[in-house]
């Protein structure tokens, strides 16, 4: 991931600081609140990981055949990780 843990924990708080202080969202509980968005980054932040994770399983299956090919894996890293991007319609 990008960010640490922590700092996404920060964004999360003054996000829904924020929220709170343009009356935009009302809470009886800012900590709920807080944490649900700190899941829904961290979500959101981790799926380039995920992506990268599916396309080195991918590719470890196919190493024999690009090795006979010639195939440069950084670049067929890129093709797959393009293809999976697409694929989960993510935005990275």
């Amino acid at each position: 991931m990008l960010f640490s843990k922590e700092y996404v924990g920060y964004l999360a708080r003054e996000v829904t600081k924020k929220l709170v202080a343009a009356e935009m969202i009302e809470t009886t509980s800012v900590a709920a609140v807080t944490e649900r968005v700190n899941a829904a980054m961290l979500e959101e932040l981790s799926l380039e990981d995920r992506i990268n994770d599916e396309v080195r399983a991918i590719l470890e299956q196919y190493s024999d055949e690009m090795r006979q090919s010639g195939a440069s894996y950084q670049e067929m890293f890129k093709k797959v990780k393009n293809e999976l991007v697409r694929k989960y319609k993510a935005v990275l």
